[in-house]
């Protein structure tokens, strides 16, 4: 069975949409320990310490491990830390483009594969009201950038380029190619 490394709702989500076979557990790494500022090399450090964590925890499994940023071209925007680091992080994407990085490792049958994907957005002002019930919702704790695009940014998607699943942490279209039929049902 192919194990899910994440602990996220969402990639779990994903996996289910697409008809993936999978169990979902965890292990442990630190990402702030990671120094660097570039959105690109941060995700895919992320991804790769959470990579070679998991492949100790499970030595022959399959398994899949992702991590996801956003950044608006200059700045990488984290998982929000209370309500006013939400509201900051999301007028940093509000009337801009930002991009949506993932990057995913996989080991299938002790081969393993990594790549990274990325989901360009432009979105509309956000209307403060609604950015306000939004934030008080408490759905954009545990998510990159705050950002949920199947979610309160959907209605202010003005452009896209790249895949949704991209952007909700874990491009399942990519996953699809390097596991083939194996754990499809």
């Amino acid at each position: 069975m192919l194990i899910l490394c994440s602990s996220s709702p969402t990639r779990a989500s994903l996996l289910k949409t697409y008809k993936i076979d999978f169990i979902q557990k965890s292990c442990d790494f630190d990402e702030d320990s990671i120094k660097s500022k570039d959105p690109y090399e941060f995700v895919v450090l992320a991804s790769y310490g959470k990579f070679k964590e998991c492949m100790k925890c499970f030595e022959k499994e399959d398994i899949v491990t992702a991590d996801t940023v956003v950044s608006d071209g200059k700045n990488i925007l984290r998982k929000a830390k209370d309500e006013n680091d939400a509201r900051r992080i999301l007028l940093a994407q509000s009337g801009k483009e930002i991009r949506i990085i993932t990057a995913m490792w996989v080991r299938l049958e002790g081969q393993k594969f990594g790549r990274i994907d990325e989901t360009i957005y432009e979105f509309d002002k956000f209307d403060e009201k609604d950015l306000e019930e939004y934030i008080k919702s408490g759905e954009w704790r545990g998510k990159a950038g705050a950002c949920m695009v199947e979610g309160f940014c959907k209605k202010y998607i003005k452009k896209v380029i790249g895949y949704e699943s991209t952007a909700m942490g874990l491009c399942v279209e990519e996953l699809l190619k390097i596991i083939g039929g194996k754990y499809a049902y």
